[in-house]
This record gives structure tokens, sequence and C-alpha cells, in this order.
């Protein structure tokens, strides 16, 4: 199982791919970070991408129909049923794409063992990228990658 700098590297062999970063979407933190960065900051990216991701997970009109009815015997916040999103387990939400005139911007949700507050963010270029398969791909890796 990769760790992170594996993870990212793998991101960095797709097409088209320009910079990936593993971030804290709670706090805005690079947690690792290749590549070029969109405004060549790093920082500033990982910050930017960290308040799409929250904005997005904390939303309940993206979450899956068993997030939004509490009632339900089994669904998150019901007794008995799994976590909230804001009290760990999985993310409510897969991935995130923005799109622009020359790139793409692929945040995929980690799933975790603690509060799965993790995101990969993968820079593509639009020209040379394959977004269909970098999303795949980068669900793969958010399978696969182990954080310690």
């Amino acid at each position: 199982m990769p760790g992170i700098d594996e993870c990212l590297l793998e991101a960095m062999r797709l097409p088209g791919a320009r910079g990936a970063a593993l971030v804290d979407w709670t706090s805005g933190l690079a947690l690792g970070i290749v590549g070029e960065s969109p405004g060549d900051d790093h920082e500033t990216a990982a910050v930017e991408a960290a308040e799409l991701a929250r904005l997005a997970a904390e939303q309940h009109a993206f979450a899956p129909e068993a997030l939004e009815t509490p009632e339900v015997p089994g669904a998150p916040g019901a007794p008995g049923g799994p976590e909230a999103p804001d009290g760990g387990g999985d993310p409510p939400i897969e991935d995130l794409i923005i799109s622009n005139r020359d790139s793409y911007h692929v945040l995929r949700f980690v799933p975790t063992s603690f509060d799965s507050s993790v995101c990969l963010h993968l820079w593509l270029a639009r020209s040379e990228g394959n977004l269909a398969l970098a999303r795949i791909r980068l669900g793969e890796m958010a399978e696969r990658l182990v954080l310690r």
C-alpha cells in the first residue's frame, strides 16, 4: 500500500498531470506536494483547494440521500447508524471537478480511519489530460493510500 509520496508520484504519471497535492481540507495544510502549482504558490493552492473541498463536503444538497434523512434507521446521525460526516467516517462526496479554459482540477476525497478530512488535488492540463481516466485512477489511489 503506497504512502503519500508514492501516491503523488503515481498521480503525476497520469497524462497531462501538472501538479498534485494531498491536502487536509479542514486546515488547508498540504501534507504532500509534487509538480507545479497553480499560480506558482503551493501553500495558497492547498488552502484554496481545502476551501472548495470543505464547502462541497458541508453542503447537504450534495450528500447521498441517506445523509439527508437521519430519521431513517441506520442512516448517519440516526441511532445505530454510522457517524455523520462531521464526526468521522467517509466524506459524503467522492470527488469535485473544476474546469477552466486550459485545465482541470480534480479533488478526490480520501476515506481514512480517522476523520476523513483529506483530499487528493490533481491539476491536469486540459489539452493533454483525460479527465475520466484521472478520476478513475485517483479513486483507486485514494483507496490504496495509507496515512500514518
